[in-house]
């Protein structure tokens, strides 16, 4: 599958310059180099926006590894412990080792993957906003891109699979749909108050809405700088200055900061959903991060699924094999994992199960190597199973037992963040 014609490269474009664009365009690039020896078997065009409204701004993006990892030039903080407090103030100290929580700034992360692609002799980026995507009118296998430069003029690329990064215009139908929304700040203080140790993963310690969950999240980033968000598991999205209300209760009631400026300031919002993202719009076509389906529905994690997604289309497309056949759309998480995720979101949207306690107790009671894996989507089956005894059984049951019942059902009003604003992105 590695070029149209014996000898020629594979011409591929990706629409988006995201995690997800930009990791699949280093894991070609990466293959390219590493596995196949000397030469260029593909030729890839990475298409992003131009500035304007459909420009992402800079975000962050949080995943857990154990190091040193392909993106280690881009890492700006790491913690070796999490902390989980309950409404009571019950802590529990997680010590993921040999993993840490890592965070990745949007903006190391594009000009360290940009660099590599200017390495390589068939790579590039273009600006310009595309406009749609169809078969190639002389009936070749492949697609033409439609997409107009900064400056207005249209202009036209053939390639052999396009893989395509935007966000979808809505949500598939679903039994469940629910937005992880939040708003965070990056935050100054006037004395050192962080232990920059230590990230707190999900702190309960504030009011809890009415349907759903709520919860502070702390990475701190230095002694007297940390990134502190407000996060909601809920229908509806918030206004901003409902979030900053519940930002300055969280800093001042409950963390005690003090004296403070916010240097910066990010927002956004994931679906969680149990509905089925298309990862394919035609056999030349294929959606790939949030658009097909990275996003862990129970969790809103995606840094890491990108790069699983990614890998997996890039040694697909190394492999020798006929041209012709459809793109690599590799399903980013596997069924079983989309299977507890549905029950779980199920569980939590009809409040059978009490959310803060749920996630307390989760990783109270098991390892934190397994809680991780089964967050990230890659536990066992008999690490499930010990997971699934020590949850609530009796909710838990009944939710699973209810689904095959449901209609899916479209979710109006309901649009994925832009990724300027995504978690896709923060997680």
């Amino acid at each position: 599958m590695r070029s149209d014609k014996e000898g020629e490269p594979l011409a591929l474009v990706i629409i988006g310059g995201g995690a997800a664009g930009l990791s699949l365009a280093d894991w070609l690039v990466r293959y390219d180099r590493e596995e196949l020896g000397p030469g260029s078997r593909f030729d890839v065009t990475v298409i992003e926006a131009p500035e304007g409204p459909l420009r992402p701004a800079a975000r962050t993006w949080c995943f857990w590894d154990d190091g040193p990892g392909a993106y280690e030039e881009a890492v700006t903080a790491q913690w070796s412990r999490l902390r989980i407090t309950g409404p009571d103030g019950e802590r529990v100290e997680a010590v993921p080792g040999p993993s840490r929580y890592r965070m990745v700034r949007s903006t190391s992360f594009e000009e360290l993957v940009r660099a590599r692609l200017a390495a390589h002799p068939r790579a590039r980026v273009l600006r310009a906003t595309v406009r749609r995507v169809q078969a190639r009118p002389d009936g070749r296998p492949g697609v033409r891109v439609h997409a107009d430069d900064p400056a207005g003029l249209p202009f036209v690329l053939d390639a052999r699979y396009a893989f395509d990064s935007r966000p979808p215009a809505g949500l598939p139908p679903a039994r469940t749909v629910l937005l992880q929304h939040f708003r965070g700040w990056f935050v100054r203080t006037d004395r050192p108050r962080f232990d920059t140790g230590s990230a707190d993963l999900m702190d309960f310690r504030v009011p809890q809405p009415a349907h759903g969950l709520a919860f502070g999240y702390v990475l701190p980033l230095a002694p007297d700088r940390a990134l502190v968000e407000y996060t909601e598991f809920s229908r509806r999205l918030l206004t901003v200055p409902a979030y900053e209300r519940a930002l300055r209760a969280y800093t001042g009631e409950v963390l005690g900061l003090g004296g403070f400026a916010v240097e910066d300031v990010e927002q956004g919002a994931i679906p969680m959903t149990d509905g089925r993202f298309a990862r394919r719009t035609s056999p030349a076509h294929v959606h790939i991060g949030t658009a097909g389906g990275a996003t862990r529905p129970a969790t809103g994690y995606t840094f890491a699924a990108v790069q699983r997604q990614g890998r997996a289309i890039a040694a697909a497309l190394s492999r020798p094999g006929t041209p012709h056949r459809p793109a690599p759309a590799p399903a980013p998480h596997r069924r079983r994992a989309l299977a507890m995720d549905a029950v779980l979101l199920r569980a939590l949207d009809t409040g059978r199960v009490d959310g803060p306690r749920f996630f307390t107790d989760l990783f109270r009671r098991t390892p934190t190597e397994q809680v991780l894996r089964f967050l990230d989507g890659t536990s066992t089956p008999l690490e499930e199973l010990r997971i699934g005894l020590r949850c609530p059984v009796g909710p838990m049951l009944r939710s699973a037992a209810e689904l095959p019942f449901l209609p899916r059902r479209a979710a109006p009003g309901i649009r994925p963040a832009h990724p300027a604003n995504s978690r896709e992105d923060h997680r």
